[in-house]
């Protein structure tokens, strides 16, 4: 697999992803409008989750592209496009199976969050996150559970209204799940690391 990282790090493909990924959080926040409208101000934050996870990324490519790292939103990008990139993966398919059916709009959302989840990974030997940077982010992933489940700010998906408890149990665990998988690929003892050039 390490044949990938100089291809990952070449400055065309970092500069063609931070385009997709611009392209991918605009059109987020579009999805997200009609949900942004109704939200209460203090909510605002914890609402749109994958095109902010998305957004950290952005950021964490600019800083690539700078020869720099930037390790809390490396942390912050990695924990939220594998959680909220699985999870519309996941949310998606239940669709298909509770309607029988799913329209191409969903069979896109699942195609770009699986590579969301993906990309967060492969640019793990990149980043350079310390135990402090895990914790931020683990605190913010783990208060969007609370903010979607508690105070119901969760992304709209009617047909799925009568399993909301256990999507809020499974939201749980995939959100330690991926506080783990930062900690194994960004923070465990001899991972394995490189240095954007």
């Amino acid at each position: 697999m390490r044949w990938i990282y100089p291809i990952l790090a070449n400055r065309s493909i970092l500069k063609l992803l931070l385009f997709i990924n611009i392209a991918g959080t605009i059109y987020g926040y579009i999805w997200y409008g009609w949900q942004l409208k109704e939200t209460p101000a203090i909510f605002l934050p914890f609402v749109p989750d994958s095109p902010t996870a998305s957004l950290f990324f952005v950021f964490v490519l600019i800083s690539f592209l700078l020869r720099k790292n930037w390790p809390l939103l490396e942390a912050m990008a990695i924990v939220t496009l594998f959680k909220y990139g699985i999870w519309a993966v996941v949310m998606n398919f239940l669709v298909y199976f509770v309607q029988g059916e799913l329209e191409w709009e969903g069979w896109m959302l699942i195609l770009s969050h699986f590579s969301m989840a993906v990309e967060g990974i492969l640019y793990a030997p990149f980043y350079r996150v310390k135990w402090r940077h895990l914790i931020i982010a683990a605190i913010w992933v783990l208060h969007d559970v609370i903010i979607d489940y508690v105070f119901n700010m969760m992304p709209r998906y009617e047909m799925l209204n009568r399993y909301m408890l256990q999507i809020g149990y499974f939201t749980f665990w995939l959100s330690i799940l991926s506080i783990g998988i930062a900690y194994y690929f960004c923070i465990r003892p001899n991972r394995f690391k490189l240095e954007i050039k």
